[in-house]
């Protein structure tokens, strides 16, 4: 049973709380597999391609050039693509091929998506393009929010019905979770769960590669003496597939 939060700051920490102790807990084998999936990727000379549409960007920024993520990622975005300013171009299956090939992709390379419902006809389309093009699949959606609605694209099926690693964010269907006083619900909550799955999963990546007796390619704030060589070295291995971080030059 779910807690009678208020609508307060206290009541939006009360649920964030529980939600993170939750879905670190429940999601925890999944992390372990997505994780593997990964590293398997890199090692095999791949990268990490985020995606998510809507603030499920959020999601693909948290997975790629930021400090202490992973340099091997690369984060595409329906703002690379002619129309991005149509608030419904995330549910035209039709602009899927057009945002795959913005990416330099590789064979090799491994796909995470994240879209809270699942639902809508270009996320769909992607992930099945995806999986069509051979390479693995990582969603991280609502389980409970994607069950309660059905598919826009003309297959009738959901993001996580493609993927090879499904992981629940958590969120409630319509992913608020305070009551207002005259019905409905404020504060999401999925960009936090989704944030965390994704640390999780950077966490897991790096300790396998240390295990290896391998040094991962982790960015360094820029902000702090050395970072830019530093990340400027590391997104050199990777030119032309990453959205670099710093210029080329000093």
């Amino acid at each position: 049973m779910e807690k009678n939060l208020s609508l307060s700051a206290a009541g939006y920490l009360s649920a964030v709380h529980d939600a993170v102790a939750s879905v670190g807990l429940s999601q925890a084998p999944l992390v372990d597999k997505a994780a593997e999936l990964v590293t398997n990727a890199i090692e095999a000379g791949g990268i990490v391609q985020a995606f998510g549409s809507g603030h499920s960007e959020a999601f693909a920024m948290e997975m790629s050039g930021r400090a202490g993520g992973l340099v091997a990622a690369n984060r595409i975005t329906v703002n690379d693509l002619d129309g991005a300013d149509d608030p419904l171009l995330e549910r035209d299956p039709g602009a899927a091929q057009r945002l795959y090939d913005t990416a330099a992709v590789h064979p090799e390379d491994i796909f995470m998506i994240a879209s809270n419902s699942g639902v809508n006809g270009l996320i769909v389309e992607f992930a099945g393009l995806v999986k069509r093009r051979g390479h693995a699949l990582v969603a991280v959606t609502s389980a409970r929010h994607s069950r309660q609605m059905p598919s826009r694209h003309p297959s009738g099926l959901h993001l996580a019905d493609h993927a090879d690693v499904v992981l629940d964010n958590g969120a409630p269907y319509g992913d608020a979770v305070l009551p207002l006083r005259g019905g409905g619900r404020a504060c999401g909550i999925s960009s936090i769960t989704s944030a965390l799955l994704g640390q999780q999963i950077v966490a897991e990546v790096l300790r396998r590669m240390e295990e290896a007796g391998r040094t991962p390619p982790v960015y360094l704030s820029a902000n702090i003496a050395g970072g830019d060589a530093h990340n400027r070295e590391l997104e050199n291995t990777y030119d032309g597939r990453i959205r670099r971080t710093t210029r080329r030059n000093p």
